[in-house]
């Protein structure tokens, strides 16, 4: 049962209306048909998010750097002088998720963050560092480790007009608080009659880190899919981990953000001034005319490591980051069908009951007459994660197999 937050609720609504809600929502493309210069020598190594590198000799808080750096998306000005004199800072994506949820609180006083170790220790993944010496411990809230119970209470906290910010420490650890997201989180404005507004966002890492083993490096996204109510977006950019961050505080909607683990330290130059993303927008990463390829997440920078093969090879496929996975941006991923008339969907999520299984739906029911060869999915083993990284990396969709797909989609 969510928990109210009665007294302190009340008191705060009233002190700010209703922030607005519109989006001016922005697009990043990035074109594979370009290769930057490969460098070596250095033991640590930074992947930004728009194809360059950087290497740095700080060895705290690299970790888990090896699997994204073989898969970074491709653009031709790397080098460090060009990057500096473009507009913006360069932020990491954890970076990004912790600027725009302090510019949140900023703005608005409604917004709240709890969880475990969100306080004083920062976060698990160091998202909430600081905040809690900004704005003190009744807005930065640390929890026992009680994910039912702390879930609760934050839905109970918006019911009641707060802005809650819940942090699950690994999405895994969510399948506890499962009963409190379907039955009060997802379904209570439609049972309050309309009488309560849930603006609650849960977010939090998952996905398949490095040796993290089985219960650390699930993916969870198609177990809250089918919850109604419930919107959930996936960053993958540092740009846009920031305005999804942004877009879903200030939704009326529960929003679901999901955070991949070994997405935390790309880099990218994000803008200055103030923006943020649409909740229900894919975003075109690369225009094509071969074949169009879905995915989200982590998944996107091994496509765009494929890409790099494909194009060599003589095929030219669109990328698609579909971002929202709950409603899916038909109207984008429509256009693109109608163009290239074949489509690959590459995901971590598991082959059965996936998201990729969803997407097929959806696009077959709404597209099917554009279609020139059968919808090909690339999913995850359906298999606990292995713990051996060998193992590991057999369960996970790898680049040479999407280059593959492409080729047979492509006869």
């Amino acid at each position: 049962m969510a928990t109210s937050f009665h007294g302190v609720g009340a008191a705060v609504a009233a002190l700010s209306s209703s922030p607005s809600n519109s989006f001016d929502s922005k697009k990043l493309l990035c074109s594979p048909r370009r290769s930057f210069p490969v460098r070596k020598g250095a033991s640590f190594v930074v992947a930004r998010s728009d194809g360059s590198v950087n290497f740095d000799l700080n060895p705290k808080a690299r970790r888990a750097q090896q699997l994204i750096v073989n898969a970074v998306a491709t653009k031709s000005d790397s080098s460090p002088a060009s990057s500096s004199s473009k507009p913006g800072h360069e932020l990491l994506l954890f970076e990004a998720l912790r600027e725009g949820l302090e510019e949140e609180m900023d703005r608005d006083p409604r917004v709240c963050v709890m969880g475990e170790d969100v306080g004083h220790y920062g976060g698990s993944y160091k998202v909430t560092r600081g905040l809690a010496e900004k704005f003190g411990d009744l807005r930065v809230l640390d929890t026992p480790i009680a994910e039912n119970s702390f879930t609760g209470m934050g839905i109970g906290a918006a019911m009641t007009g707060l802005r809650p910010v819940v942090e699950g420490m690994n999405m895994g650890f969510l399948l506890l608080a499962f009963n409190q997201i379907s039955n009060n989180c997802g379904m209570l404005h439609y049972t309050s009659g309309g009488q309560f507004t849930i603006p609650i966002v849960i977010r939090g890492p998952g996905g398949v880190g490095r040796q993290l083993g089985a219960e650390h490096s699930q993916r969870l996204e198609s177990y809250f899919q089918s919850i109604p109510g419930i919107q959930m977006v996936a960053c993958s950019t540092p740009y846009n981990a920031k305005g999804l961050m942004k877009a879903a505080i200030r939704s009326e909607n529960p929003v679901i953000l999901f955070e991949h683990v070994l997405l935390y330290n790309l880099k990218e130059r994000i803008p200055d001034e103030d923006y943020i993303c649409n909740l229900e927008e894919a975003e075109m990463v690369r225009p094509g005319e071969h074949v169009t390829i879905l995915t989200y997440s982590r998944m996107r920078y091994h496509v765009m490591q494929a890409a790099k093969t494909l194009v060599n090879k003589g095929y030219d496929p669109e990328v698609i980051d579909i971002r929202s996975l709950k409603p899916f941006d038909l109207h984008t991923i429509g256009n693109s069908v109608k163009k290239t008339h074949r489509v690959l969907i590459v995901e971590e999520c598991m082959r059965t009951g996936g998201i990729g299984a969803s997407l097929t739906a959806a696009v077959t029911e709404n597209f099917h007459d554009y279609l020139d060869a059968p919808i090909m999915c690339l999913s995850s083993q359906d298999v606990p994660t292995p713990y051996a990284g060998t193992l590991e990396e057999w369960t996970v969709v790898q680049p040479a197999q999407i280059v593959t797909a492409v080729e047979q989609l492509c006869k």
